[in-house]
């Protein structure tokens, strides 16, 4: 922490501290206030800062409470509002839809500090006070929400985020480009709703009339009525993600509204990216938060280094190519070697970098250097179905910022925990990345991301093929022995994902079962907004190819997808039965080495078998305890004989 440093205003006395009487930005976030370049909140606010811009932070507001938003006052230029780092819905329910326990973005983390739709309910509460006032909306919630999109929630179609909100403007993706421009617009007298010009941008309109060069889509209505509609609709956003490419798109609503998506904006160029992450972060949480108990999200990042934006991986289940795009954007060397400095001189710095990454650690530069010019091709990916002939597979970067990070003093270890995309590592034809990962920068375990075995599901996955994953899990291997280490691969795996039927889910369960012990970690497909693997949970067909897809949505056949693959758990065993019966995979079920499960009468006994040796144990035990009882009573007893003994010695 840098002398001279220190969070922006939370309220009407540090805005008084600094001589305020307005701020001009008020940005309103579902999150805990957490000055850290890894919260969009601060990355936001610092930026605007950093343009001369006086920003106050209300974090957590109650939203039951109108005056609750008025703390600082009204803005100047306007409100900006988030849900924060994570969308509400997903913070606050699990794929199953119950509530979660905890909130890690709160102090404490208390469930509940921020209510359901987050930014929709936090826009008409400043609406209910602020007539007029401008509202910019961001974040990943309102980013993935800015065109009609199923919300699994609900279970329905919902409108573009901007209509239910009444928000004036959406700036979506990393929009550090887009809030400067609005800023300067709003600052320079332009109404916001003329602010229509701005790349990474929605709006709205009330015709089309001076709306160039814009692809129109199906209407809500039509939308609604015809999922198949839905699907093209959604493809056609889904290519026109690109900011050299994409084309502006109009959704209509009715005869006199239309929402209007401009292309994104242009990717960050290496100097943006050293600034934006240069910046004068707390580095922290707000210290009003310490009696709570503080905000846990901070451990995930304390200690680790964003090296870039951006994924070319494209998988189908992730939102990352509507949010932060398909082209990398990276950090100079300088930049984070600067920052591993100022995280060694953290007093709890323990001499480890927890993580160097991004979305996809091994990422550094975009996949081929057209990209820079005429951006991602629009109908084809980098990697997928097999890495295209242009792609550049090189780690020579990554190595060398590896190696200038392990060479600082105070630092131990470098670790990388974010996702290796291991199909990358293996196109590049050198393999001194993978033999310096596996003797540097893993602790016992390298987790990465199969998804899944069955080639069927993979495809609808947008993931390689499973004979990909087994060459890599092959030469890792290969490698931990050359290097005589005992290092193990911890997969990552999903069930439920569209495509995968019961006969897929048993063949991941065979693939658990030759592993030898369960996965930590597996994920039920989660339907999140703007992604094709949701769209294909929505409408049954796969927007690429308009195919029909099977998709597991009944919550029971789910249900014993996931067991499928924790089948060890006896717990789940009457799920895996009615499964592999319904699979017609009954030789699965017995007392051979390749059985999952055995029969439900073997599973009695042996859980009779248990009990009774369990009581056995007891009675046992019980014995025991009253031998014990007993012995002692007799030594007192005993004790008591040659004390009376004594006694009627000595009055003799």
């Amino acid at each position: 922490m840098s002398q001279g440093r220190d969070f922006l205003p939370i309220s009407p006395s540090d805005m008084e501290k600094r001589g305020w009487d307005q701020c001009d930005f008020v940005y309103v976030t579902g999150d805990a206030y957490v000055d850290h370049p890894s919260f969009g909140t601060a990355v936001i606010s610092r930026v605007l800062e950093a343009h001369g811009y006086r920003v106050g932070i209300i974090a957590q507001p109650d939203w039951k409470r109108d005056e609750s938003i008025a703390l600082l006052g009204e803005p100047r230029l306007g409100f900006l509002v988030s849900s924060g780092n994570m969308d509400s819905m997903v913070n606050h329910y699990t794929v199953s839809k119950k509530r979660r326990k905890a909130d890690q973005y709160t102090p404490g983390g208390v469930m509940g500090k921020r209510p359901d739709y987050a930014v929709v309910v936090y826009c008409n509460l400043i609406r209910r006070t602020f007539k007029k006032t401008p509202i910019i909306i961001g974040g990943i919630e309102a980013s993935l929400r800015r065109l009609a999109h199923y919300d699994y929630w609900s279970d329905r179609l919902k409108h573009s985020i901007l209509v239910d909100s009444q928000a004036d403007l959406i700036s979506y993706g990393m929009g550090e480009r887009s809030i400067v421009q609005i800023a300067e617009g709003l600052e320079s007298g332009i109404a916001v709703s003329d602010l229509t010009f701005i790349d990474g941008t929605v709006y709205k309109a009330k015709s089309l009339d001076s709306v160039y060069d814009c692809i129109r889509l199906p209407s809500f209505d039509e939308l609604k009525a015809d999922k198949g509609k839905y699907a093209r609709s959604f493809y056609t956003q889904y290519v026109n993600t690109d900011p050299f490419s994409g084309k502006r798109l109009a959704e209509p609503y009715g005869e006199h509204l239309y929402i209007v998506q401009n292309p994104p904006a242009r990717p960050l160029t290496t100097q943006e990216m050293d600034d934006v992450y240069g910046l004068p972060y707390m580095r922290s949480y707000h210290p009003s938060y310490e009696k709570a108990g503080g905000v846990s999200a901070i451990k995930e990042v304390q200690f680790s280094l964003t090296s870039s934006r951006g994924c070319f991986g494209g998988c189908s289940f992730c939102a990352l190519t509507f949010h932060q795009g398909r082209i990398i954007q990276a950090r100079s060397h300088r930049s984070l070697l600067e920052e591993a400095k100022l995280l060694t001189e953290d007093k709890e710095f323990k001499g480890y970098i927890h993580d160097v990454g991004g979305p996809t650690a091994n990422f550094r530069f975009p996949a081929c250097e057209k990209q820079l010019t005429k951006g991602a091709c629009p109908k084809k990916q980098c990697l997928f179905p097999k890495p295209c002939q242009n792609l550049r597979a090189d780690h020579g970067d990554y190595l060398r910022l590896l190696k200038g990070l392990r060479s600082l003093p105070k630092v131990k270890k470098v670790f990388i925990r974010s996702g290796i995309r291991f199909d990358y590592l293996l196109a590049d034809p050198d393999r001194k990345f993978l033999r310096e990962l596996c003797q540097h920068h893993v602790s016992g375990q390298l987790k990465v991301a199969p998804e899944h075995v069955s080639d069927k599901v993979l495809s609808r996955m947008g993931k390689p093929g499973s004979q990909v994953y087994r060459q890599f899990v092959k030469e890792y291997q290969t490698m931990n022995r050359q290097l005589g280490l005992k290092q193990y691969l911890v997969p990552y795996l999903m069930s439920s994902h569209p495509g995968s039927s019961l006969k897929e889910a048993v063949n991941l369960a065979e693939y658990v079962r030759d592993l030898g012990y369960m996965p930590e970690q597996v994920q039920d497909f989660y339907p999140t907004p703007s992604t094709i693997s949701t769209c294909m949970y929505y409408t049954g067909l796969d927007p690429r190819t308009m195919e029909p897809v099977y998709v597991p949505v009944n919550p029971h056949e789910k249900a014993m997808q996931r067991a499928l693959i924790q089948y060890k758990n006896p717990a789940m065993h009457g799920l895996v039965e009615e499964a592999l019966k319904k699979a017609g995979r009954q030789d699965l079920i017995g007392f051979g080495p390749k059985c999952l499960i055995r029969p439900e009468g073997a599973r009695e006994n042996l859980g009779n078998r248990h009990g009774n040796l369990g009581n056995r144990h007891e009675n046992a035990r019980s014995k025991h305890e009253n031998l014990r009882s007993g012995n002692a009573k007799n030594k007192r007893s005993a004790g008591k004989t040659r004390q009376s003994a004594e006694t009627h010695r000595k009055k003799r």
